[in-house]
């Protein structure tokens, strides 16, 4: 069972802003996930048979790259020519 404090932990972790009174649900939604995975983990599925599978790979189709200014319209923020991120540590 996942904690409001790990729910919390695990939401900064992430990036998601989750308020106070949002924490609640989202715990217990989170619970709920991971109680289904243990149900899944319970089923006995059946081995599938190897002449099934086939190779769905395709040719590889090359197309005309977006420009740097391009791509850099559709960043949130950037710097010296580059797409900015936040820093990690």
């Amino acid at each position: 069972m996942v904690t409001e404090h790990e729910v919390q932990h695990i939401a900064e972790l992430a990036d998601v802003g989750i308020n106070k009174d949002e924490l609640e649900t989202f715990t217990h939604q989170f619970n709920a996930i991971l109680d289904y995975f243990d149900t899944l983990d319970l089923v006995k599925g059946e081995q599938a048979a190897n002449d099934e599978l086939f190779n769905v790979m395709r040719e590889d189709e090359t197309e005309t790259p977006l420009t740097q200014e391009e791509v850099l319209r559709n960043a949130p923020a950037t710097e010296d020519g580059f797409i900015k991120a936040p820093r990690v540590m």
